[in-house]
């Protein structure tokens, strides 16, 4: 599938351009920013009665958030991955998430998409974090049209919302008109052999890559984008467990409590069956390199998806 969108359009300029159109029509809709720069030239400046800038204060960034949201506002805070999910953890469980308020959190330069800042920046535990807190809906798109949907969606659902997104550009997957529903898994290709289940923009890739050159090698597997983590979209895992040999899980995040850590825990529940996991190595990251780079060397990319099929289907 191609998208009307440029290639060159990254998450974050897909996302600033959305929410700025969606603030243009509804004054409640407000900017929180912490100083990560660009918000200040695209949303300031053309409302600055709804936008603030924070600064380099994180928890001072999610507190104001929930203020805001407790008197009918509906705020959009901006932060890297990293810091809201560790940085300010205890304001978004406690004045956001324990209250329910209807605080956007955008965290940007998720996963390794920070590559090159080093592992201060690397955000490998925060949908494992996020997931984990009451009321909170967590959700990473696939590529720049995909979270232009995703924040539309956002905007007015109840309660708290993560919403992960990288850095710079990465292809794109679908048409810009593609549906997205909220919790609602959207099957990229269908196969009978094994499913593939990846969510984010460069394990989506993966999959699809994985998936072409295994249909070369007579195996035949469904692609999942699971870009809601919370809700899980369970009639579609409970499809794939009945329906292929197994599952594999593609992320850009730790193997411990991420996508994978979500599937294999609902579907031990509801249909067994087995489930392999592709997402980075427990350990820091140091070396030097791309985006792309550092999760090959985490562990992460096509050549580890392939493997974890035929492990599932030549079993």
């Amino acid at each position: 599938m191609t998208s009307t969108l440029s290639a060159a359009t990254s998450d974050r300029e897909a996302y600033r351009a959305t929410l700025l159109e969606l603030a243009r029509a509804d004054q409640r809709i407000w900017c929180l920013d912490s100083d990560t720069g660009g918000l200040e030239k695209v949303f300031e400046s053309e409302l600055p009665g709804q936008y603030v800038d924070l600064g380099i204060a994180e928890a001072n960034l999610m507190s104001v958030g929930a203020a805001l949201a407790s008197t009918g506002l509906l705020p959009f805070v901006n932060t890297m991955a990293a810091f809201a999910s560790a940085r300010a953890l205890e304001q978004v469980k406690i004045d956001i998430a324990y209250h329910a308020l209807p605080v956007r959190i955008v965290a940007t330069h998720s996963g390794f998409s920070a590559a090159h800042l080093g592992p201060t920046h690397h955000a490998q535990q925060d949908l494992a974090i996020m997931r984990s807190l009451p009321n909170m809906t967590v959700m990473t798109p696939a590529d720049a049209g995909e979270t232009v949907r995703m924040v539309r969606a956002a905007a007015y659902l109840p309660g708290p919302v993560y919403i992960r997104i990288g850095r710079n550009a990465v292809e794109n997957v679908y048409d810009e008109d593609a549906d997205f529903t909220v919790g609602r898994a959207v099957e990229l290709r269908s196969g009978d052999d094994v499913t593939i289940v990846a969510a984010g923009s460069y394990p989506v890739v993966f999959a699809l890559e994985a998936a072409e050159r295994l249909a070369a090698q007579g195996i035949e597997a469904t692609v999942l984008n699971m870009h809601t983590i919370k809700p899980l979209d369970m009639p579609a895992l409970i499809k794939a467990a009945g329906t292929t040999r197994g599952i594999v899980t593609v992320e850009d995040h730790s193997l411990l409590g991420g996508l994978g850590g979500a599937i294999a825990e609902a579907i031990s529940v509801h249909r067994p069956t087995r489930v392999l996991r592709v997402g980075v190595a427990d350990a820091f990251c140091a070396r030097p390199g791309t985006h792309r780079e550092q999760l090959v060397a985490g562990g992460v990319s096509p050549e580890h998806v392939i493997a974890a099929a035929r492990a599932i289907v030549t079993r």
